[in-house]
């Protein structure tokens, strides 16, 4: 039987007082990978930013990763993020500290206290996205496809259920956009879900999944 990770049902979605997307039915299971696509101002970022708690939910029902989007606490929202993993189009890494430290960061950030610990894991995700060698290395003096990749590594730490990629290939070259994509349906493969946002409908064709079109504030799938 399929284990729902996202379950939004008849969903009204808005920014601030303006509906966006109206009566929005979303599933996605455990280890599925899907895409999501739709024209610039279609409403794909008010459903990400809505399944990762940066806009509430007012009407409908919606649960991401066990918790219920209409009943989760302001003060409660960075343990959904713990069991999410956000890949932004824009890296947003750290310049002063180098790779490895990056995830060591994050790590302390979310509660890890064993600095040993800390090290283990995030050596652990780097060898998952192939940077294993590259941990020393300060975000400046890693391509944009590494740096990519890095940001994916940062997604990984807490073993989260669901992987939101808003776009991740956006600032990259063809030949890397491919391997980005890769990575993350071979991450889906080993049993994180994972939502792509994106307007690459090239990748669409090389790598097959489901996929959700966002158009006349509506959310359907293809």
């Amino acid at each position: 039987m399929s284990e729902a990770v996202i379950s939004i049902r008849k969903a009204d979605l808005f920014q601030e007082e303006n509906m966006v997307l109206n009566q929005v039915n979303f599933e996605m299971n455990k280890g599925e990978f899907a895409y999501l696509i739709g024209k610039t101002g279609s409403g794909k970022s008010t459903l990400l930013k809505t399944l990762y708690g940066d806009l509430k939910l007012e009407n409908g029902e919606g649960e991401v990763a066990g918790f219920d989007l209409k009943k989760i606490r302001h003060r409660h929202i960075h343990k959904l993020r713990r069991e999410l993993g956000i890949v932004f189009q824009d890296f947003q890494l750290l310049t002063d500290r180098n790779a490895l430290e990056n995830l060591v960061f994050v790590l302390k950030a979310t509660g890890w206290k064993n600095r040993d610990e800390m090290l283990e894991r995030a050596r652990e995700v780097l060898g998952r996205v192939g940077l294993q060698t590259k941990d020393y290395k300060m975000p400046h003096q890693l391509s944009g496809g590494e740096q990519q990749r890095l940001v994916i590594a940062r997604a990984l730490l807490n073993t989260p259920q669901i992987v939101l990629a808003d776009e991740p290939t956006g600032n990259l070259d063809p030949e890397i956009s491919n391997d980005i994509t890769q990575l993350l349906h071979t991450i889906s493969k080993e049993g994180t879900a994972v939502l792509m946002a994106t307007h690459e409908h090239r990748l669409l064709e090389r790598y097959p999944a489901k996929i959700f079109l966002v158009q006349n504030s509506k959310v359907e799938a293809l």
